[in-house]
């Protein structure tokens, strides 16, 4: 008896506490929208704050999941060539395609040490993750004409294979008819 009781009461009290669960799931991923008012401006800032990174990682994501045209409306805006513009320029770029990216890498590379210490290890990240991309980028191009060279060897060595198998069936009638003539009286 006791132990239907405190198994109902665990059931009540857990049933209780749905009022306190968050309506939409939990994320850890800001948004732009979610960030306080000071730090949603168009592109996340230099200047140091306390929504500094949090902004960095909301244009960063926002950047990621942009389309082509998402992406060409953000550059045709950026028409300074300051620190801040050229960083914000290399989120943009090192999310664009593969040609984009060496433009990207040179921008993080030349404008990381002036960014404010506290964005910097984000920067470096990006950084890496971005070369990380361009290595394998490099290396699938490598496969694939490693592939292709292999391919063009096979249609080779098949092509080769075609003439000496003509050669041999040649040879072989060869080999027949004088055969034939030598039991012909």
């Amino acid at each position: 008896m006791l132990y239907r009781t405190l198994m109902g009461l665990v059931a009540i009290s857990l049933l209780a506490g749905c009022q306190w669960l968050p309506d939409k799931p939990f994320s850890l991923e800001p948004t732009v929208s979610e960030l306080p008012a000071d730090c949603q401006s168009k592109w996340p800032s230099l200047t140091v704050s306390s929504c500094q990174v949090e902004a960095w990682v909301a244009f960063g994501l926002e950047s990621q999941r942009g389309d082509r045209e998402w992406r060409d409306r953000q550059l045709a805006l950026l028409d300074g060539n300051d620190t801040h513009e050229r960083l914000v320029r290399a989120v943009v770029l090192a999310w664009g395609n593969e040609n984009e990216w060496n433009q990207a890498s040179e921008l993080y590379k030349a404008d990381i040490s002036k960014a404010p210490e506290e964005l910097e290890p984000l920067l470096r990240y990006w950084l890496n993750e971005l070369e990380g991309r361009r290595s394998l980028a490099g290396r699938l191009a490598e496969q694939r004409q490693k592939s292709q060279a292999l391919a063009a060897e096979n249609a080779d060595q098949a092509d080769k294979l075609e003439e000496l198998t003509n050669k041999l069936d040649a040879l072989s009638d060869i080999e027949k008819s004088m055969n034939l003539r030598q039991q012909s009286p």
